[in-house]
């Protein structure tokens, strides 16, 4: 039975991860602050959930406690780690930086070291599609140059990918970085659009519509986006050959076991398209309050999900309209509205 290490197994990802894991039989121990960058009784539940599991097993610490981390893994010994948990937000990340830089850089560096130490089969780490920053070219190719993120958050998240990178040609260790597409879904995150659009539409709240909602998201249902994480744990990279050839449109390294990969829907849907499903699937209209562009937001996201395809045979297609009605239904049971 192989084992899967999970840092922020209390989040939206982790806990649909870790759900799925345990589901096909793999024994799972998930790592996780609990920070109150949301509400903690939401990732608490979700841990009671997962612990329903007599193969799940967890701690709950800071990324950036380095011994702890250390101790943990190499207690556990997992054949993989899935490195999930980070400050999150776009938007939080222009108030309390320095959290984005304590978290993401120095907690991602602590577990590079540990599995270094342990010599793990596959690491794997999140990224976002937030590195694609200003580029417009569309849609987002894992291969596309990824020079100008617009915020600290998208920022620590290339870095992320450059230390993997590194760690990865030195230790010849098999990494795999996945970019994630606008992830939406039941037991989602407060801070997010969805959530915040649902919660305001049934208290009879205005909604926030950005750049007056001439926005464009590749949406991606949660469930999707684990299937290719537990797909792409069986596809680690390998480092080429001197001189091999890399198939075109593939974003392995030619100098180590490192490769990024989006995870997305392939499907740009404007935000007000979003916004009519979310009415639908609620039944009733929302009160919309049309304001400009905030501050380091970007006006579309679009994956090219053919590399996780040619890597997997896989690729999400959960529509919209599924997907939110889909998160409405689990809103308004958790709720009782």
């Amino acid at each position: 039975m192989e084992r899967v290490f999970i840092s922020g197994s209390a989040g939206f990802i982790g806990y649909h991860l870790a759900r799925l894991l345990l589901d096909e039989g793999y024994s799972v121990h998930g790592f996780d602050g609990l920070t109150d960058y949301y509400d903690v009784g939401l990732k608490r539940r979700r841990h009671q959930m997962l612990l329903q599991s007599p193969r799940f097993t967890c701690t709950e610490a800071m990324l950036e406690e380095a011994d702890t981390v250390r101790s943990t893994i190499l207690d556990f010994k997992p054949d993989v780690i899935v490195h999930l948990g980070a400050q999150a937000g776009v938007r939080y990340s222009l108030e309390q930086p320095r959290a984005y830089i304590e978290t993401n850089l120095v907690g991602t560096f602590n577990v590079m070291e540990a599995a270094r130490e342990l010599g793990v089969r596959h690491l794997m780490m999140a990224s976002t599609s937030s590195v694609y920053g200003a580029n417009t070219d569309m849609p987002f190719r894992e291969t596309d140059k990824v020079d100008t993120q617009l915020t600290i958050y998208a920022a620590t998240k290339k870095a992320n990918e450059n230390m993997a990178h590194s760690y990865a040609h030195l230790w010849d260790m098999p990494t795999t970085m996945f970019r994630f597409f606008t992830v939406y879904g039941p037991w989602g995150r407060p801070d997010m659009a969805l959530f915040k659009f649902v919660d305001a539409i049934l208290d009879d709240r205005p909604i926030d519509i950005y750049n007056h909602g001439d926005m464009y998201r590749d949406f991606t249902y949660v469930t999707d986006l684990v299937r290719g994480i537990r797909l792409l744990m069986d596809a680690a990279p390998v480092r080429p050959a001197e001189g091999e050839e890399i198939a075109e449109g593939d974003s392995l390294s030619p100098v180590a076991p490192f490769r990024t990969v989006n995870i997305g829907n392939s499907d740009k849907v404007r935000l007000l398209d979003f916004v009519d499903a979310i009415e639908a699937a609620i039944g009733k209209p929302a009160i919309r309050n049309f304001m400009a562009m905030q501050k380091g937001d970007v006006q579309a996201t679009w994956a090219d999900a053919s590399l996780l395809q040619s890597l997997t045979g896989y690729r999400p297609q959960t529509n919209v309209i599924d997907g939110t009605r889909a998160f409405v239904d689990w809103f308004r049971d958790y709720y009782g509205k």
